[in-house]
C-alpha cells in the first residue's frame, strides 16, 4: 500500500513537473511573469509545500513537522530578500520552534498523536513568540513593545513557568492518592 502510494504521488509529480514545462515553452509569458515576480525564497517555501504534500500522500502526518521547518524558513528568506532586512536574523531563528509547533499541530489535526501534538505545538508556539519579541526588542529589530517590552515578557514567561510546573505537580501529587 505504501509503496503505491509512493508511486502514484511520482508519477502525479513527474506529469505535473512536464506539464510545467510545456506550459512555459508554449506561453513564454508565463515563464516571463514567474521570473519577474517569483525569487528564489519561494522555491524553499515551494519545497516545504511539497514535504507536506508527500506526507500527505504516504499518510505520514509526521513530515509535516518538517514541512513546517522549510516553509517557515523560506518565508523569513522572502521577508529579508524583499526588504533587504538581512540583519534581522539575529532574532528571526527564534520563530523556527514556533514552526515546528505549527507542524505539531499539524500532525496533531491530521491524526498523529493528537492531544500530544497539539499541546506540544502550542507550547512551542508560546515559547516562540516569546522569544521572537524578547531578542527582536533587545537587537532593536522590534520597537512595538516600547522599553518595558522585554522585560514584561521575561516576566510573562517566568510566571507561565512557574504555573505550568505548579500544575504539573499538582496533577503528579493527585495521581499518586
Amino acid at each position: 500500500m505504501q509503496h503505491n502510494r509512493s508511486s502514484l504521488f511520482l508519477g502525479l509529480l513527474l506529469i505535473l513537473i512536464g506539464g510545467w514545462m510545456v506550459v512555459t515553452r508554449q506561453v513564454p509569458s508565463i515563464q516571463a511573469w514567474l521570473d519577474n515576480n517569483f525569487i528564489w525564497p519561494m522555491w524553499v517555501i515551494g519545497a516545504g509545500v511539497l514535504v507536506f504534500l508527500i506526507g500527505l500522500i504516504t499518510g505520514n502526518p509526521g513530515m509535516a513537522i518538517p514541512a513546517s521547518i522549510i516553509a517557515g524558513i523560506g518565508g523569513i528568506l522572502y521577508y529579508q530578500q524583499t526588504t533587504g532586512n538581512f540583519s534581522s536574523w539575529s532574532y528571526m531563528w527564534t520563530l523556527i520552534p514556533g514552526f515546528v509547533g505549527v507542524g505539531e499541530i499539524l500532525a496533531g489535526l491530521l491524526g498523529e498523536r493528537t492531544r500530544r501534538n497539539l499541546s506540544s505545538g502550542l507550547r512551542n508556539l508560546v515559547v516562540s513568540a516569546v522569544m521572537f519579541l524578547a531578542f527582536g526588542t533587545f537587537l532593536g529589530g522590534l520597537s512595538i513593545l516600547g522599553d518595558y517590552g522585554a522585560p514584561i515578557l521575561i516576566i510573562l514567561l517566568g510566571v507561565y513557568v512557574l504555573a505550568r510546573g505548579f500544575m504539573r505537580g499538582s496533577r503528579v501529587q493527585d495521581e499518586t492518592r
